[in-house]
């Protein structure tokens, strides 16, 4: 029972961060620019860094992690991978695909909500450190991601089953240039 508060009490907290996240467009212009420009690095290569500082060495596909990830299992990993959608409210979260149809999207979420990505990276290739690890997603919150991604009312109210899901806590991400990929 004391679990099952402290998780609705986290979900609780979450739900409120990111839905504080829609306010007026001056001030989410203002804020979205000091969560991703100012906390972000460009390094040589054109490469974008959020969060902790992190490199690409080592980084394992995500198509790999999802042959290697078994329910229960976390595993701290440095991963690669496609973004498919962007919280569209803030950049909070993104979803990361292999590519390969069929392969289940990762869900990842920000260490400490401590930093964002931008908006407009779907389609492009990060590497992520963190840890990766399964867990079910009730319907609120795929409810929720979905308002966050920006779908029509329809396609919300379509959600009516939880879902296992892979997710990841990144602690740092890396945009790669999409000129290099």
């Amino acid at each position: 029972m004391i679990k099952q508060l402290m998780m609705f009490g986290f979900l609780a907290i979450f739900a409120v961060a990111c839905q504080n996240a829609e306010a007026p467009a001056e001030e989410t212009e203002t804020s979205e620019t000091e969560n991703t420009e100012t906390e972000a690095s460009t390094d040589q290569s054109g490469d974008q860094s959020f969060g902790e500082t992190i490199t690409k060495e080592g980084a394992v596909p995500y198509a790999k992690l999802v042959n290697e990830i078994n329910e229960g299992d976390s595993i701290q990993t440095k991963v690669v991978g496609t973004v498919e959608a962007v919280c569209q409210a803030k950049g909070c979260w993104m979803d990361i695909v292999t590519g390969t149809e069929g392969d289940p999207s990762m869900h990842v979420k920000f260490k400490d909500y401590g930093f964002f990505v931008p908006k407009d990276i779907s389609g492009r290739q990060v590497v992520m450190e963190g840890y990766a690890y399964r867990e079910v997603t009730s319907v609120e919150d795929l409810r929720h991601y979905a308002e966050d991604e920006g779908l029509s009312q329809e396609e919300i109210e379509k959600i009516t089953e939880p879902r296992e899901d892979i997710k990841f806590m990144a602690s740092g991400v890396i945009v790669l240039d999409e000129t290099a990929e």
